[in-house]
């Protein structure tokens, strides 16, 4: 009876937590549709999230490019096949590497930041002072935060996108010897433009869990700087294990009839 016991309190604090996540979301979401806005707080966190990540996510996506095509270089050169190697490169980094990568280095980043803002806000009691002041805390800390998530993510991963296809070309033509012409007209002609619009959709919805993952965490932050720490955790591992799960489902979405 007691493995019963455990098992049952395990379950129903799941659902608890679902189910307390799915109001939080909808919540945020019909606050990011509804006036009045803050517009002065919604560009603040599209430079931290969008102009503040670049450094990190474009390094990322360079020699991540840089590392694909000499890993492609060494595997396909046993069977005669490099000639595939940008057709490769760009395929991987625009479905796959370019928008999980910067996901992930986005989440660590922000997700960490947002949750140790609000939580620490939270212990301090100045989400009870905003509704203090008249001012609804999500129409102010949480739906900000989720549209600059929606929206500079995809901006992330197009500029990663180029950088990481600019790395796989730099190896190819200065160490491998490729010729520049060849390489750049391999990587357009088996370029679609459902490879892009897939890594896009992902990154939209990777920012959205992010920014969602790291409000959600801090906001329910409790226990002082050590109720923070936790947040900010959890906040991370949340956000990059959803990610991969979502870059999962919509894979399959996108390319489940190729």
């Amino acid at each position: 009876m007691a493995f019963l016991a455990a098992t049952g309190r395990a379950f129903l604090l799941f659902l608890s937590a679902t189910g307390r996540l799915a109001l939080f979301t909808a919540s945020g979401l019909s606050h990011c549709v509804r006036p009045p806005f803050y517009p002065r707080q919604i560009l603040r966190q599209m430079i931290d999230i969008g102009y503040y990540s670049l450094p990190v996510v474009g390094l990322t996506a360079l020699f991540t490019g840089m590392v694909l095509a000499l890993q492609s270089y060494s595997g396909f050169s046993r069977f005669q096949a490099e000639s595939a190697i940008a057709t490769v490169v760009v395929l991987s980094v625009t479905r796959e590497l370019g928008p999980v990568l910067a996901g992930l280095m986005v989440a660590g980043r922000i997700g960490a930041a947002m949750a140790a803002e609000i939580g620490t806000m939270r212990v301090t009691e100045q989400v009870d002072a905003l509704s203090t002041l008249s001012t609804n805390p999500f129409k102010y800390l949480v739906a900000p935060r989720l549209l600059a998530g929606i929206t500079m993510l995809p901006l992330l991963v197009l500029v990663a996108d180029i950088i990481g296809v600019f790395g796989g070309f730099l190896v190819s033509v200065y160490r491998l010897g490729f010729s520049p012409a060849a390489y750049i007209a391999n990587t357009w002609q088996f370029l679609e433009p459902v490879d892009v619009i897939s890594g896009l959709v992902k990154a939209a919805a990777f920012g959205f869990i992010i920014a969602l993952m790291g409000c959600y965490h801090g906001y329910h932050s409790r226990g002082g700087a050590q109720g923070v720490g936790a947040a900010t955790t959890n906040a991370v591992v949340s956000a990059s294990i959803l990610i991969l799960v979502l870059n999962y489902l919509i894979t399959g979405i996108f390319f489940s009839t190729k």
